[in-house]
């Protein structure tokens, strides 16, 4: 079915306004870096050089996948134990109130800096307190998610699972999950994103490789270049894995 003139002129507009703000922004941005310093507002230019060798040089390479692979490895990690706790809470009525009442709004108020303190203290500069740094942070997100999806099970759909059938497991796997699925993508989706935004975080405390640590140096070398290379790196790294990897997943659950 062919799509109305009104909406080809609306998204056309759309996508120019959206494309036209970039532009405006990187202009306007240029033009202030004209009449400041370069440590206080490099160009354009020199920080997508900058953000192009982060793709390009090997060793730049290097710490640009180190960060990607802890940022994916903690999103797994956050969203199997995020989904694990809300199924206890589930299944173990003994443990709704830990998990509910006790355990997620302790995770969901102790400050990402505190476990980024305590990770260093308790396991030194490594790879494991970065990743844990992450994961912490990210476990009452996937958390909340999961929970509130089984509220939402359909009680009918489920006690007719169970009159066919008196295999739990079948029931979980068959029809739980399978209606749980968007409330996992969403919790997914979710911790892919915050899990960049804390990326630098856990890195500049924990780390003495990938993007925060980078981030780190450069600002010891007062290389304003490349702090911003590596806070635009991110932002690339995040729409590439959100288009490339979460939209067809989400587009698969969606349609199963």
């Amino acid at each position: 079915m062919a799509e109305s003139p009104d909406r080809d002129g609306h998204r056309l507009v759309s996508r120019l306004l959206a494309d036209g703000l970039v532009v405006a922004v990187v202009v306007v941005w240029w033009l202030l870096s004209t009449r400041l310093p370069e440590f206080v507002l490099p160009g354009p230019g020199a920080v997508l050089e900058r953000l192009v060798d982060l793709f390009t040089e090997p060793e730049l390479v290097s710490q640009t996948a180190l960060s990607a692979a802890r940022v994916v490895g903690s999103v797994v990690v956050a969203v199997l134990a995020g989904s694990l706790l809300a199924l206890l809470a589930r299944f173990v009525p003994l443990l709704t109130l830990v998990v509910e009442r006790r355990l997620q709004p302790f995770l969901n108020s102790f400050p990402s800096v505190g476990w980024a303190i305590l990770a260093v203290i308790w396991f030194d500069i490594s790879n494991f307190s970065v990743m844990l740094v992450q994961v912490m942070i990210l476990i009452p997100f996937c958390l909340i998610n999961v929970l509130q999806g089984l509220r939402e099970l359909d009680p009918e759909l489920m006690e007719m699972a169970r009159s066919f059938t008196r295999s739990r497991r079948k029931t979980v796997v068959r029809i739980m999950l399978p209606m749980l699925m968007p409330y996992v993508m969403a919790a997914t989706r979710i911790a892919y994103g915050v899990g960049w935004k804390i990326a630098l975080v856990s890195e500049l405390f924990g780390a003495d490789s990938g993007l925060g640590y980078l981030m780190l140096q450069a600002q010891i070398n007062a290389d304003a270049p490349m702090v911003f290379a590596t806070c635009l790196a991110i932002v690339v790294l995040f729409y590439v894995g959100e288009r490339v990897v979460l939209d067809p997943i989400a587009r698969l659950v969606r349609y199963e």
